[in-house]
């Protein structure tokens, strides 16, 4: 952003605006090296900002001008990668770990801007939603708002406006079918019935009686289309974010959840794939006993694999949900990774997740299995939690980093293997995660005791504990450094992005254009530098070797 007035903010407009995306022909043809890399890898740093907590005037962050806006920020600080959560339609508790579909886009995230560039909105369409606040998603009012415009939309595109989308739509209707007509159909029996959860449905639709599926899908025709619709939008214009990422330098992390929701149109399509009972209900429930997160566990209530049924079929939805994630990203955080040697159960009907059974998982099979259909697995395995040492064995077979978090080094539940002189080099590092309080709230919160300690070992630096935990992980020896934008912001508890335990009231966390100051990306990419991490210290001639080679990104 040469040029650009000093002190302005880099979130307000895209440099170049956006026809400076490039098209696929145009993509740098050498990519930052991966998260990860292994031995001789070289050092990388990103930040962790999830989609819906960019600006925009539209109630939650899109994949519109905001978006490019803040890959330029990121490339300006010579951080190699975006984190986000996960991508999908997002149910209960507006949260993206408990989503509608393993597969689809989040219909939120679509751009307003984009839809009356391509012709589908006119502007004067986008007045009718009223002001929404700048610092925090009002989704009760947002997702009306959202849909109605999609709506809209979809229905200058049946009166043929864009019609040279119309071919663009079509393929991908195709190429997506095997999991977007089951999803299209569900979301459309949803709305129809209220919202509710698909086992509230009439038996024949929760059953899946054919004859009932086949009147659904008359009844609901003009539904459908309008839901296969969303994820096109969805999907196009995020491939055209990621090109551009990619044309700045800036890799995509992605969040992969263990567990699916309930309420998905995976669980209703492939019941089998499921430990539910006759009547479709689950008959164990995930999550995980009390830790430092909770001191009564954590109930999700996602339901847990059919593991041997999985087998069976040589893993076939795994290998498609990771092709299809890795469609969107160039590297998957593996949420809750020990869950795949070993998952806590928790009869269903218990109210918290203190009373179950370890059963074990899949293990190193699923992930060779994937390997032998996808190649390169380009993850990182979420190890926070109970980590044991078949746990730590499955990470290391599979050559994958874990994470560690410095936060949890120094108050709470200390744990020395997230002290930074015990870190091994193939890790990823973070300040805190979206599940952490921001860095601010948890310093103030410490005991004097933990206060000492923290102390003794981080030197103040005069730019607050934020910045402090920042200039520690990045001088550590992990091969990539992430912190959430709110510690990069020294941000307080305002800024929390989820508590875990607290099913409401989550996700909602935005930030306000001005907050992201020229002075604060200079700050971060000075640090970056010193520390060997930046991107624009690197020559892209040794990554393009690396990924030549047929090093597995990640891993």
């Amino acid at each position: 952003m040469a040029g650009s007035r000093r002190g302005s903010s880099p979130m307000q407009q895209p440099e170049g605006g956006l026809a400076a995306a490039p098209s696929a022909g145009e993509r740098t043809s050498a990519l930052p090296p991966p998260v990860g890399g292994g031995a001789g890898a070289v050092r990388t740093s990103g930040v962790l900002l999830h989609c819906t907590s960019l600006p925009s005037p539209y109630g939650v962050g899109d994949l519109g001008p905001a978006a490019y806006a803040w890959v330029d920020a990121l490339a300006r600080a010579g951080q190699t990668w975006w984190q986000v959560l996960p991508l999908g339609p997002t149910g209960y508790g507006d949260s993206p770990y408990q989503c509608f579909s393993a597969f689809a886009g989040n219909p939120l995230l679509i751009s307003p801007e984009l839809l009356v560039a391509d012709g589908l909105l006119r502007s004067s369409d986008l007045e009718g939603g009223g002001s929404f606040p700048a610092e925090r998603v009002d989704f009760e009012r947002v997702i009306p708002y959202k849909s109605g415009l999609t709506a809209q939309a979809w229905e200058r595109f049946g009166e043929g406006a864009a019609r040279g989308l119309a071919d663009e739509f079509d393929a991908f209707c195709a190429r997506r079918a095997a999991w977007l007509e089951d999803f299209a159909l569900f979301m459309a029996i949803k709305e129809a019935h209220g919202g509710g959860s698909w086992q509230h449905w009439p038996a024949p639709l929760r059953q899946r009686d054919p004859a009932a599926l086949d009147a659904a899908a008359r009844e609901l025709e003009a539904e459908v289309k309008l839901h296969r619709f969303r994820q096109f939008l969805f999907f196009r214009q995020w491939q055209a974010l990621r090109e551009y990422a990619q044309h700045r330098g800036v890799r995509l992390l992605g969040d992969m959840p263990i567990f699916v929701s309930i309420d998905s149109a995976d669980v209703w399509a492939q019941p089998e794939l499921f430990k539910l009972d006759a009547q479709r209900r689950p008959r164990v429930v995930a999550g995980v006993p009390p830790d430092y997160f909770s001191a009564t566990g954590q109930l999700w209530g996602n339901p847990h694999y059919e593991w041997e049924v999985h087998r069976q079929t040589g893993y076939a939805w795994w290998i498609a949900r990771l092709q299809a994630t890795l469609t969107l990203v160039d590297c998957i955080r593996l949420d809750h990774f020990r869950g795949f040697e070993a998952a806590w159960e928790v009869p269903a009907g218990q109210l918290t997740a203190e009373q179950g059974e370890w059963v074990p998982g899949p293990g190193a099979e699923l992930f060779e299995a994937c390997r032998a259909a996808v190649g390169s697995l380009p993850l990182v395995a979420e190890d926070l939690g109970v980590i044991t040492p078949e746990v730590e064995a499955l990470r290391t077979e599979l050559g994958l980093p874990g994470m560690r978090i410095l936060q949890f080094a120094f108050g709470g539940a200390r744990e020395s293997r997230f002290l930074p002189h015990r870190f091994e080099r193939h890790t990823v590092v973070y300040t805190g995660t979206h599940d952490n309080a921001t860095t601010l709230g948890w310093y103030r919160g410490l005991t004097a005791e933990e206060h000492r300690f923290f102390r003794r070992y981080v030197p103040e630096t005069g730019g607050g504990p934020a910045w402090d935990l920042i200039r520690l992980a990045w001088a550590s020896v992990a091969e990539c450094a992430m912190a959430p934008l709110q510690d990069i912001l020294s941000l307080g508890p305002e800024a929390r992005m989820n508590l875990p335990g607290q099913p409401r009231g989550n996700w909602r966390w935005r930030c306000p254009p001005h907050l992201l100051r020229e002075s604060v990306l200079d700050r971060l990419g000075e640090l970056t530098a010193t520390y060997e991490r930046a991107a624009a210290m690197r020559g892209l001639s040794s990554a393009a070797s690396s990924l030549s080679a047929g090093a597995d990104p990640c891993c």
